[in-house]
């Protein structure tokens, strides 16, 4: 299959498998082995480069990053950010002058991702950064490197313009795997209803790893980024309507403004390199039980809509999960998109995990409480790591619904939760620790409607 792009600043058509990572024919191209692998699961970054599209520059993950998903794009390494005279970008004197990197392991991915944030003019360094491990330095001259190069003018030769994307946009399916992809949503329902069980790939930060891990062999793959109707966020006075390949970074932007604990979580959910790739329709779809858009989702009481060549059906979205490993969705349907009625804002979103950044949920709860004259009208209680699937809390909810709000009240219904749930021991939490923590949650949502901090990141004299 081939991929034409840019590659620091040259047009270059690659010629491989659908499922060959970018990291992987770097390191297979003379003179581009800059680039290294070190988890190749989208963890470490020391893989990171800085992709630009029509959206502009971001920081991706090469390791779990497909070829095909770089299609009329332009893509810079850590040996095209000098300048072609030699000349260092600024955060590389910066690092130098600050001395940021000590084993240079991890350096190369630090230099992309701080010259893609230089390049957007981002100053949260902690966040821009926090996809990308350094066992050495402690991090403290990198930041200080990265806050030394802010003002330092963007160099010309990183303002990459991309490709136009390949002409092909007649809509017809692929008839074969690895052909061109789909361009329509109608040519997907086509390639979907032809190729059944057919891998999807949008972000592949999930079936990346399938590729990368368990050396899978995907079969018939249609690549989704060819298809700008299953992209962006539409604001309407019923509803936000998200395109299911929308990117998790491109969620956190538009629903900031409505509901921003749902936005904050978002912040949480991997890294930079991660929420980049990753889209809003793939972390439902894969039914993780702990996947941290679903609770916010099924909070928000939001809709997910399927697509098939039989037409378009629409299911609340917490009816989409079965099982463990199972959700109600035929072979042939894909999410289009995910819909969440206009409302005022009542949600509240809590992440336990060991690391505050990059880390799997041991548990999320995201509650929707509608208080009115003192009583709860209406509340969605929905947790993620407490069962097989993201699933409500609905004894603590009947609990809770038509009472008084008050401390006696949640008490009863933290108590009622003990129904709803029976939690796995795993490597992240115990049974036990996990019942309590999902308790104290609600308890936070009580304690913090009464105007109480607690907020342990906030600290105060």
């Amino acid at each position: 299959m081939r991929t034409t792009f840019l590659l620091n600043g040259s047009e270059i058509t690659a010629d491989t498998t659908p499922t060959t990572t970018l990291l992987d024919w770097l390191r297979d191209h003379p003179g581009l082995t800059g680039t290294k692998e070190g988890c190749n699961e989208g963890d470490c970054g020391a893989c990171s480069v800085m992709v630009t599209d029509a959206d502009g520059a971001r920081a991706l993950n090469a390791c779990i990053l497909f070829m095909p998903q770089l299609e009329g794009k332009a893509v810079r390494t850590v040996e095209g950010i000098a300048a072609p005279d030699g000349t260092l970008h600024p955060v590389q004197q910066a690092m130098v002058e600050y001395h940021g990197s000590q084993c240079g392991f991890c350096t190369p991915g630090f230099i992309t991702t701080m010259a893609t944030a230089h390049l957007n003019g981002e100053t949260d360094h902690d966040t821009a950064l926090a996809g990308n491990l350094c066992r050495c330095t402690g991090y403290a001259p990198i930041i200080r490197a990265a806050k030394a190069a802010e003002t330092a003018p963007v160099p010309d030769h990183v303002k990459d313009t991309p490709l136009l994307l390949a002409q092909n946009t007649s809509g017809e399916a692929p008839t074969e795997p690895g052909a061109e992809p789909p361009t329509t949503l109608n040519a997907l329902a086509t390639w979907m209803d032809q190729n059944p069980g057919g891998t999807l790939v949008a972000g592949a930060t999930d079936v990346g790893l399938w590729v990368t891990k368990q050396f899978r062999d995907l079969g018939p793959v249609a690549f989704l980024n060819r298809i700008p109707e299953l992209s962006g966020v539409t604001i309407s006075d019923d509803d936000i309507h998200i395109g299911a390949a929308t990117t998790l970074t491109e969620l956190h932007e538009a629903i900031a403004p409505h509901h921003p604990a749902f936005a904050e979580l978002i912040r949480r959910y991997g890294s930079v390199q991660v929420r980049n790739a990753a889209t809003i329709g793939g972390n439902v779809a894969n039914g993780s039980p702990i996947g941290d858009g679903s609770p916010a989702l099924i909070a928000l009481g939001a809709t997910l809509h399927l697509r098939s060549v039989n037409g378009v059906r629409a299911l609340p979205i917490e009816e989409f999960f079965i099982d463990y490993g199972k959700q109600d969705r035929a072979e042939n349907e894909f999410a289009e998109a995910i819909t969440i009625p206009r409302q005022n804002d009542a949600l509240r979103c809590y992440k336990l995990s060991k690391r505050f950044d990059q880390d799997i949920s041991a548990v999320c709860g995201c509650f929707w409480i509608e208080v009115v004259d003192d009583v709860v009208a209406e509340v969605r209680l929905a947790f993620g790591g407490m069962a097989g699937t993201p699933k409500r809390a609905a004894h603590a909810e009947t609990a809770l619904r038509g009472q008084p709000w008050t401390d006696a009240v949640v008490a009863r219904a933290m108590q009622a939760m003990t129904r709803d749930f029976r939690p796995l021991s795993d490597m992240r939490a115990s049974a036990e620790y996990r019942m309590q923590t999902a308790q104290n949650m609600l308890l936070r949502a009580w304690l913090e409607d009464q105007g109480q901090a607690t907020n342990v990141l906030e600290v105060t004299l």
